[in-house]
C-alpha cells in the first residue's frame, strides 16, 4: 500500500486562516503583529526566503520590515540595528537570516535578540525553556513537524519516535518537541552504529541530515509515519528530499512529500510566533 502524503501546504494554509482570524482580532484592539526581518548580503536563496516572508505577512494583516543591509556590514552595525528592533514598539518578532557574511558571528547576532522577540527560536534562553518545558517561542520547523504529525491525524504520545540528524537548527530540538509529546525519542548521527536497524523500529522517523535521498525504504518501518526535513537540489535542477522518497512511500504509512511538506510549514510557524508575540507583548503592557 502506497503511504498517505502529509501535505504541508493544505495544513499551512488551515494554520494561516487561523492566525487570520486572530490577528484580526487582536486588530479590533489596535495591535498589528509586527515581524522585522535582517537580510545581510545577496544570498538569492535568502532573498527569497525573505520576500515571501514579507508576501506572508501582508496576507495575515501583519506589519513587517524589511531590512536589507549589504555584505560588508560590520558586526556592530548589525548588532546596532538589532537593539533599535529590540526597543521599537512596533515590532514583535525580529528575524535575522542566516547564513551570515563569515566575519559576522552567528551567536553574538542570536544573543542580541530579545528573548521576547526572538520568534526563530534560536536564543539560548528560548532553547532552554523548551527543553525543561517552560513556555517559549519554539523553532520554525521543528514546531511545524509536530504540527504536520498532529493535523494529519496521529498520536504523538507513546510512538517510539528515531530523528535522524542532530543540529541544533532541527535534529535537536525537534527530538525535544517529540519527548514533551510524550514520544520515545532515539537520535541517530554519523556515528551511530548500526542507524538502519535503529530507524527500522521507529513509530515515527524524522530526517535531516542533509544527504539527498541518502535513507531508503530500508530504514522505514511498515506503517511508519516519515518526516523528510531535507531539501536538495540536484545536478538537474530537482528538488529531492533527504529520504528516497519513491522508495519509502512503499513501506510507510504517512509521509511528507519534496517540495510540499515541511518547508511551507516554516514561514507559518514564524508567523504564529510573531502572533504569539505580539499578544504577550500586549499583556504585559495591561
Amino acid at each position: 500500500m502506497t503511504a498517505q502524503r502529509i501535505e504541508g501546504k493544505v495544513i499551512s494554509d488551515e494554520i494561516r486562516s487561523e492566525l487570520k482570524v486572530e490577528a484580526a482580532r487582536l486588530a479590533a484592539d489596535g495591535i498589528i503583529p509586527g515581524l522585522a526581518v535582517i537580510l545581510v548580503g545577496e544570498d538569492k536563496a535568502s532573498q527569497v526566503y525573505v520576500s515571501n516572508k514579507a508576501k506572508a505577512c501582508e496576507q495575515l494583516g501583519f506589519y513587517s520590515e524589511v531590512h536589507r543591509l549589504s555584505g560588508d556590514t560590520s558586526e556592530a552595525d548589525l548588532l546596532a540595528l538589532i537593539d533599535t528592533l529590540n526597543r521599537q514598539s512596533t515590532i514583535h518578532g525580529i528575524l535575522v537570516q542566516l547564513p551570515l557574511p563569515s566575519h559576522i558571528e552567528e551567536k553574538a547576532v542570536i544573543d542580541a535578540i530579545s528573548v521576547e522577540k526572538d520568534v526563530d527560536g534560536f536564543h539560548p534562553v528560548s532553547v532552554g525553556n523548551m527543553v525543561i518545558g517552560d513556555d517559549s517561542l519554539l523553532p520554525c520547523t521543528p514546531a511545524g513537524v509536530i504540527e504536520l504529525i498532529k493535523r494529519s491525524g496521529n498520536t504523538i504520545a507513546g510512538k517510539h519516535a528515531v530523528v535522524i540528524g542532530r543540529s541544533n537548527i532541527v535534529g535537536k530540538p525537534v527530538s525535544m518537541l517529540l519527548l514533551r509529546e510524550n514520544a520515545t525519542v532515539t537520535i541517530c548521527h554519523s556515528r551511530t552504529a548500526d542507524m538502519e536497524a535503529i530507524a527500522r523500529t521507529a513509530d515515527i522517523l524524522v530526517v535531516a541530515i542533509g544527504k539527498p535521498e541518502a535513507i531508503g525504504a530500508s530504514y522505514v518501518k511498515p506503517g511508519a509515519i516519515v518526516i523528510d526535513v531535507g531539501i536538495n537540489r540536484l545536478a538537474d535542477n530537482r528538488l529531492v528530499g533527504d529520504v528516497d522518497f519513491a522508495a519509502a512511500q512503499e513501506v510507510a504509512g504517512y509521509i511528507t512529500p519534496v517540495p510540499g511538506g515541511v518547508g511551507p510549514m516554516t514561514i507559518t510557524m514564524l508567523l504564529a510566533n510573531t502572533l504569539k508575540a505580539a499578544k504577550a507583548s500586549a499583556a504585559r503592557k495591561a
